[in-house]
């Protein structure tokens, strides 16, 4: 098992992505478990408020494994993604969902982020997105964090690849992050916040959930809608982007 629920006694589970020797990155199996996961937790009436985060000190998550071979449908119109259905939104649960992030959170990983309530970080918490280093357009993930951050902070950290990366403190100050606290101690600050949510009366809760969410969800997915494409279209062939991955120089600049 690559995905960890542990249900507390409060009304809150933590979901742990649980492969921190590939900075949890996300292979076929973690996105079907993360799936499952959702789906059981919307039907656990004892769980009122979920906490996601990923095992270890060195990253939240990093995207999909890239040792994943994903085939294609022979359409540019068309596209399989396996980080489609990894968040809990996209699996119909609307309990809310507090991410705790310490290290890395990169690329694929913004499919989750995109669909928690709100984001706790640790002071070591980096944020970057590498698409367009290894020759890949951002779509899914720089749709999502449009819905978080302003457009310029988005499109900076889609087009800056991995020459850059956005620091805790920058993304508290954009709005991506919600709180940011000590290292190691986001998990700790994720579930008191949401032991106090799990408190109170579930319906007003999930109600209120939606109610944010139907703010944005005209827009969202109409983004989304156009994401296969401009991937099809935009994106060099596997064996490229695995060239540019190979050749990935060890600097970067944190902002």
């Amino acid at each position: 098992m690559t995905v960890a629920v542990e249900p507390r006694d409060d009304g809150v589970a933590v979901v742990t992505l649980d492969r921190p020797e590939r900075h949890n990155a996300i292979d076929l199996a973690t996105a079907a478990e993360l799936a499952s996961a959702w789906r059981d937790l919307r039907r656990d009436e004892s769980v009122r408020a979920v906490v996601l985060t990923g095992a270890g000190e060195r990253a939240f998550c990093t995207g999909i494994d890239r040792s994943v071979t994903v085939p294609q449908p022979p359409s540019p119109y068309a596209m399989d993604d396996p980080l489609r259905d990894i968040g809990p939104k996209a699996n119909d649960l609307w309990k809310p969902v507090v991410a705790a992030v310490g290290g890395m959170a990169c690329g694929g990983a913004f499919y989750l982020l995109g669909e928690a309530e709100f984001i706790v970080a640790d002071e070591t918490a980096t944020f970057f997105d590498p698409h367009t280093s290894y020759g890949m357009v951002s779509a899914y993930e720089a749709v999502y964090m449009a819905q978080r951050m302003p457009a310029g902070e988005v499109a900076r950290m889609a087009l800056m690849g991995t020459a850059e990366r956005v620091s805790a403190r920058r993304a508290y100050e954009t709005g991506l992050v919600s709180e940011v606290v000590p290292r190691g101690e986001a998990v700790a600050a994720a579930v008191r916040a949401a032991a106090v949510i799990a408190s109170y009366p579930t319906e007003a809760v999930q109600g209120t959930v939606r109610a944010v969410w139907a703010a944005k969800e005209a827009a969202l997915a109409q983004a989304l809608a156009r994401a296969p494409q401009l991937i099809a279209l935009g994106n060099r062939p596997p064996d490229a982007q695995a060239a540019l991955f190979a050749a990935r120089g060890p600097g970067f600049r944190t902002r």
